[in-house]
């Protein structure tokens, strides 16, 4: 696991597939995300004991296979919204993504680095809905993007100008830039959340794939939302 220190108050945590990022407010901390399972142990020495909460932004293994493990480490609580928060307890399988032919071995390529005999699921999930505030950050507002999965969030700092976008958007490891997400239930709702996304004016996007921005994301979200909604 890397840890890349964003701004003070904001780390990036970097996994051989997915990321997580670790946000502080004097000794309490909030985990957004926690990459797959097996690296409870590192985020709770990272995190020395102030974990408080870990908000998940979908149900898919490399975002949200820690949960289970580190909850139980750390007694942290664990958020996702209501839709997805049934398959993050174990309780039904999650719906597959409806693949583009060009997103399959991508796909392969990423499983690779996930664990092959399942993960630890956390007993309690606090379920979200769309608008609801919560207390990190001068007040995190939940924001249901549906799409990715049907219960994917973004989470929005307004007071510190930060959006966690999820895998709603990411950045394109190959020099295309900002792009919407990958591996989508439903790509025509992925597009229409990163409309909504762009529109938030956030200084600071936090992707669940590829290098965050610091300064200016709103822009450069903008012109996405518009490049492929446009195609789209």
């Amino acid at each position: 696991m890397d840890v890349v220190e964003l701004l003070p108050r904001l780390h990036l945590l970097r996994f051989p597939v997915g990321q997580a990022y670790l946000w502080r407010d004097g000794d309490d901390l909030t985990l957004i995300d926690t990459g797959p399972a097996g690296f409870a142990a590192a985020i709770s020495a990272c995190a020395k004991g102030g974990l408080r909460r870990i908000v998940l932004t979908h149900f898919h293994e490399d975002h949200a296979g820690g949960a289970g493990e580190l909850a139980a480490l750390t007694g942290a609580e664990v958020l996702a919204h209501h839709l997805d928060a049934p398959v993050v307890r174990g309780e039904v399988p999650g719906p597959s993504p409806v693949f583009e032919d060009w997103e399959r071995p991508l796909y392969a390529e990423a499983a690779r680095h996930l664990p092959a005999d399942g993960y630890q699921r956390p007993s309690r999930v606090t379920e979200l809905s769309d608008g609801d505030a919560l207390d990190f950050g001068g007040g995190a507002r939940v924001v249901h993007v549906p799409g990715h999965t049907d219960g994917s969030v973004a989470l929005h700092l307004p007071e510190h100008g930060v959006l966690f976008t999820g895998d709603t958007i990411a950045a394109s490891p190959v020099d295309v830039g900002v792009i919407p997400g990958v591996f989508n239930l439903d790509r025509s709702r992925v597009l229409a959340a990163c409309h909504r996304l762009a529109a938030l004016d956030a200084d600071v996007a936090c992707f669940g794939h590829g290098a965050p921005m610091v300064g200016r994301a709103g822009a450069a979200l903008r012109e996405m939302a518009d490049t492929y909604g446009a195609r789209g």
